[in-house]
């Protein structure tokens, strides 16, 4: 049953509303529902509203005491004292599930009620990052008690954040591994490719980190430096993030490197650690600041393959010989024509892609 709503039109061109109790029943001969008409309550501009609150509310305290369920002031079952988003981390959830996440971590970590612990914590800390990224008291603080709901959370401490960040730290490359085979697999990724570049990230103080001789300094050096900033500030330390992503972006391992690190010097670390990752085929992409004879030389080692932008400097190899080497350009789209040149002889061969733009040609014109 239902509250159906009916007008007439007065010859006068006014208009009446008329309000009735109707349900729908089915006709065999039309062979189509039809409302039927239980109880008339006439028009609506003469209607006491209060009569059919009062109805309702009956009804609600009828049926809301067979069920057992208390009614509230203004005649409802329920009162709504707060509300929390609750998709994004449900999403989240069921990747962490089918990743199996949890189990990544527990291996290097072992089980203990403490380690179930840092597990929420973890999960807490990529929920918010992922979601409303915040620092991590504010995430404990407000986040996580009045902002989302994730039940998993309620019982954790600020230390256990921090605590399992050190518990990632310790245990970063197996994690890193476990995680990108798992996303691998899922996502049957092409790891043919393997695209590698840093960047900066600064830090608002005004002194680097203090050189210690101390256990924990060996293993950790002094990470924020000043150096050569990619996003505009010199004046502030900072630290070099490197990241390793296949050719659809997805991420392989990171690093982190003091922020007076060159880019060109952190090469060698890169390929060392992925050497035992079973890549397959791999061929190693970088840009330009990657590119030096003795990086070419150890990315060469062992049949390995790379893929190097080129600076031009005045009188250099690039501008002198590859530039101005004559050969027909090959189309590979619309935007893109390549032309090959080969520099040297023998096992001292240089191969050099040289790439044309036509549509950035006419925008730098």
């Amino acid at each position: 049953m239902y509250l159906r709503t009916t007008q007439r039109r007065n010859a006068d061109g006014s208009t009446v509303r008329y309000y009735q109790l109707a349900e729908n029943t089915w006709d065999a001969a039309k062979g189509c529902a039809v409302a039927r008409v239980v109880y008339n309550f006439g028009r609506a501009d003469q209607l006491d509203v209060a009569t059919l609150q009062r109805l309702a509310k009956s009804i609600l305290r009828v049926v809301q005491e067979q069920q057992g369920q208390g009614v509230s002031e203004n005649g409802t079952a329920i009162q709504l004292l707060d509300a929390w988003p609750f998709g994004g981390v449900w999403v989240l959830q069921q990747l962490w599930k089918e990743l199996g996440i949890d189990a990544i971590l527990r291996q290097p970590a072992g089980i203990k009620r403490s380690t179930l612990r840092l597990l929420d914590a973890i999960f807490v800390m990529v929920a918010n990052r992922t979601l409303e990224p915040v620092s991590k008291l504010y995430c404990w603080e407000q986040w996580l008690r009045e902002e989302v709901f994730l039940p998993r959370g309620k019982e954790l401490e600020l230390h256990h954040l921090y605590l399992g960040m050190d518990l990632l730290e310790n245990h970063k490359e197996a994690i890193e591994k476990s995680v990108y085979f798992a996303m691998a697999d899922l996502m049957n990724a092409d790891v043919d490719l393997i695209f590698y570049d840093t960047t900066s990230l600064h830090f608002e103080v005004d002194e680097e980190d203090e050189v210690e001789l101390g256990k924990r300094q060996r293993r950790y050096p002094p990470q924020r430096k000043r150096g050569h900033s990619k996003n505009g500030r010199d004046d502030a330390p900072q630290i070099v993030i490197g990241l390793a992503v296949t050719r659809d972006g997805l991420p392989v391992r990171s690093w982190v490197f003091p922020g007076n690190t060159a880019d060109v010097t952190t090469v060698e670390r890169v390929k060392n650690e992925l050497r035992g990752w079973r890549l397959g085929r791999c061929v190693f992409v970088g840009d330009a600041g990657m590119n030096s004879e003795e990086n070419r030389r150890r990315l060469s080692l062992g049949g390995g393959k790379y893929i190097l932008a080129s600076k031009m400097r005045a009188g250099d190899e690039v501008t002198d010989e590859v530039m101005t080497r004559p050969g027909r350009y090959r189309t590979v789209k619309d935007n893109l024509r390549v032309k090959e040149v080969i520099v040297g002889d023998g096992e001292r061969a240089r191969r050099y892609v040289v790439c044309h733009n036509p549509l950035e040609e006419q925008r730098q014109r």
